[in-house]
């Protein structure tokens, strides 16, 4: 059985959105902490990793959110070790309210094993997987799906790494780039004629029900990102939003995000068909 860690946490104010949710990107922010706290626990916090010369870096996070989280809410993240592959290793992570067994959101992260003097990765070490009670096999992972070639019209915008963007690590922490593609997807809907106050007007909201994220390089404070967007796979209330994070000056390819994004009724939360003249407006930016 691997190692299970529980983390309490109460839903702060600041961590809320304007439907008075516990923001999507709060869940990065949330497992982060909690991994952080179980590699404590098993004995390898930040001060042993810094004896040793090395740390974890994240390759790659999927996210299912299932039920809302609201203000001063308690809930428990609890999370395990997967597997352990030669640098790389999976963790898991479940959500519930205190006292409740429903589950709020599931995700994983992949997590690979660098050295500081090379930032490359090397060999997971055999102590630290029997100090994680980690299994060595698993199924395997599912790829990040592959975007379709792009529509017409591909929405972009810019932005520059500011200092409070920026972790311990010197880059750009993960669950920034959360806050970049919820930008970047609230400036798509005005672009097209539907910002939020115009929804809100019509009685639905769209919400993200799952991200799936693949990080490839880190950005560091000062550098200019692009954010570019577009949707594919539209269905009767859903469809996926592909987001591609790029340096501006080289061009490179810094993260990728597909987040399913489901049509609901804000009276009910429940999901709706996604309106004719909205998806009629969004025609140039959505993948046939």
């Amino acid at each position: 059985m691997p190692l299970i860690y529980t983390r309490t946490f109460r839903v702060r104010f600041t961590e809320c959105d304007a439907y008075g949710h516990a923001n999507n990107v709060q869940y990065a922010r949330y497992m982060q902490e909690a991994a952080f706290e179980a590699s404590a626990a098993a004995g390898y916090d930040f001060s042993r990793y810094d004896a040793i010369g090395t740390y974890w870096l994240v390759r790659e996070s999927e996210i299912e959110y299932l039920r809302p989280l609201r203000y001063n809410e308690s809930f428990e993240v609890r999370t395990w070790v997967v597997d352990f592959r030669r640098v790389r290793s999976r963790r898991a992570y479940e959500f519930r309210k205190v006292g409740e067994d429903e589950l709020i959101a599931r995700a994983s992260t992949d997590w690979v094993y660098i050295d500081n003097a090379t930032g490359r990765p090397i060999a997971i070490p055999s102590a630290m997987i029997a100090a994680f009670e980690g299994v060595t096999e698993a199924p395997p992972r599912d790829p990040f799906p592959a975007p379709p070639a792009p529509p017409a019209r591909i929405f972009r915008m810019r932005r520059r790494v500011m200092w409070q963007d920026i972790d311990g690590a010197q880059h750009v922490n993960n669950a920034v780039y959360l806050s970049y593609v919820e930008d970047c997807g609230m400036e798509v809907l005005k672009a097209f004629g539907w910002p939020v106050t115009r929804m809100n007007d019509e009685g639905f909201g769209i919400v993200v029900r799952k991200h799936h994220i693949q990080y490839l390089q880190p950005a560091v404070y000062d550098d200019e990102v692009e954010i570019a967007t577009y949707a594919y796979a539209m269905k009767r209330a859903s469809a996926i939003r592909y987001y591609a994070i790029t340096r501006v000056n080289d061009g490179a390819l810094l993260a990728q995000v597909a987040s399913l994004c489901v049509w609901v009724d804000l009276s009910t939360g429940q999901p709706i068909r996604v309106p004719p003249q909205f998806r009629s407006d969004f025609l140039p930016n959505v993948v046939i």
